[in-house]
């Protein structure tokens, strides 16, 4: 007789991890919704330290992400119930469209009113957005050549312009509003802005600080810090995807080269690091300490995979792929168990173990809105970039 060899595990085929994962993700922001509905004017946050729902005002950076996840999962669905819900919790975040004192609202609206503006072409989404870039234009000062993120500075820290590299995510409403209402005037703030953080914040092998403050006088950096990382020449995890993601998006809306050159370098950084776990969520910073027991970050991993699912349509093939491997393993990470909640657990959210800001002891190894909305979208491009539905 032959000898039994043992049974091969059977790979769940992409397409269903990916219907999967968004079928879940429908049943979830539903529930979140529901658990929302009486309470105007807030939108989701975290969990509690006792798994309850924490909540956010329109005002906090992070209003905009859970109406831009429900616009996804409408354009997943076509359901009606979901459009209705969808434009609801975006008119909750409206008011921000007037923000001038921080560089959020990028965030605020184009993930919400952007979106919603990309599937409905609601005439009104647009004059939002056109009112949102005006106001993200007035943080922009040409002696410096960049977009003032905060008007704060950390304890012991003097910041008189502070830039972060967060801020590479709000040049996208910018472009659009550039290109929509052909104002050459946002397209070149936000030139000025990717070409000034290429310059600055980034080391020679090509991690970023998370601030570099700037001498209003001269333009010239005074600091570089890395105020939510382990320390200043660490690398932050959700800093480096930010990046990524950030200098991906401007090759895509300038097809400048330097800007493809500069996204497959970060790449480059974060995939080949030794400190990237195989199941490609990165701890919460490349250089932590003890970082076999560091606390990994999902929304750092859904952020990089939503980059590299749109990087790999701008590079040479070998390269794609090796992006699109990481891309697929990453999704199936963070739609199994070991990230992806239970059904109407974790506060309604999709994902677990996110972290948001480690050295101040907050929002640390707790699901985050923004967590889910990049997995989200990661999702449907992967659905149709590679999936081609």
């Amino acid at each position: 007789m032959f000898a039994t060899s043992p049974a091969r595990k059977q790979v769940v085929p992409m397409h269903d991890v990916v219907r999967n994962s968004l079928d879940f993700a429908v049943r979830q922001s539903l529930l979140m919704v529901k658990s929302l509905e009486s309470k105007p004017g807030v939108l989701p946050r975290t969990i509690s330290a006792e798994g309850k729902l924490e909540t956010a005002k329109p005002s906090a950076w992070i209003s905009g992400f859970f109406p831009g996840e429900l616009w996804y999962l409408y354009e997943y669905t076509k359901d009606a119930e979901l459009k209705k819900y969808a434009d609801e919790f975006t008119q909750r975040v409206r008011s921000q469209m007037y923000t001038t004192d921080n560089h959020d609202v990028g965030f605020m609206i184009f993930c919400s009113f952007g979106n919603g503006y990309r599937l409905t072409r609601n005439p009104d989404y647009k004059a939002v957005i056109d009112t949102a870039a005006r106001s993200l234009s007035t943080r922009f000062n040409p002696a410096v050549g960049a977009i003032r993120s905060w008007n704060f500075s950390y304890p012991g820290r003097n910041w008189q312009y502070a830039v972060i590299i967060d801020n590479m995510m709000n040049l996208e409403l910018l472009m659009w509003a550039s290109k929509t209402f052909k104002n050459e005037k946002l397209r070149d703030i936000v030139i000025s802005h990717a070409d000034k953080t290429l310059k600055y914040h980034f080391r020679p092998d090509y991690s970023s600080f998370h601030v570099v403050s700037y001498d209003p006088k001269t333009g010239l950096p005074e600091f570089r810090h890395t105020a939510q990382g382990y320390s200043d020449a660490s690398s932050w995890a959700r800093g480096q995807a930010w990046g990524l993601y950030g200098y991906t998006m401007m090759y895509r809306e300038t097809k400048k080269p330097e800007y493809l050159e500069q996204a497959k370098h970060i790449a480059r950084f974060i995939l080949s690091n030794p400190h990237l776990p195989a199941d490609k969520i990165p701890y919460w910073d490349f250089d932590a300490p003890d970082i076999t027991n560091a606390y990994r970050d999902a929304s750092a991993g859904a952020i990089v995979c939503s980059a590299l699912i749109e990087l790999s349509r701008y590079v040479e093939a070998p390269l794609s792929k090796s992006y699109l491997k990481v891309a697929e393993t990453q999704l199936r990470s963070l739609s199994s168990p070991s990230y992806r909640a239970n059904a109407g657990e974790n506060g309604n959210f999709i994902l677990r173990h996110s972290v948001g800001n480690k050295p101040a002891n907050s929002e640390v190894d707790v699901p985050l809105s923004y967590a889910d909305y990049y997995f989200v979208e990661a999702l449907m491009r992967y659905k149709k970039t590679v999936l081609h539905e």
